[in-house]
């Protein structure tokens, strides 16, 4: 895994943690519009970037469209991945 695939991927993963973060607040804020705002400025970035990485690496999930032969398993699995840079 390169260092730009990796950038994006921890990219991805921070803003999936916002939007988790979020949407727990917002269970219990349900009328905070500025919160909301937040959340749904999260949502709109975590699509841009999903969609820079399939385009570029292939699908993050199971439901995104893949191409055949299957290209998920060209990539190093989660557990593969070194994330700090200790490998």
């Amino acid at each position: 895994m390169d260092s730009k695939q990796l950038r994006l991927l921890e990219d991805l993963m921070a803003i999936e943690f916002c939007l988790v973060e979020t949407n727990l607040y917002l269970d219990t804020h349900p009328t905070d519009e500025r919160a909301l705002r937040l959340h749904n400025s999260f949502v709109k970035k975590h699509d841009e970037l999903k969609c820079m990485y399939e385009n570029k690496y292939g699908p993050l999930t199971h439901q995104s469209m893949s191409r055949c032969p299957w290209e998920y398993i060209k990539g190093p699995w989660p557990w593969e991945i070194d994330y700090c840079g200790c490998d």
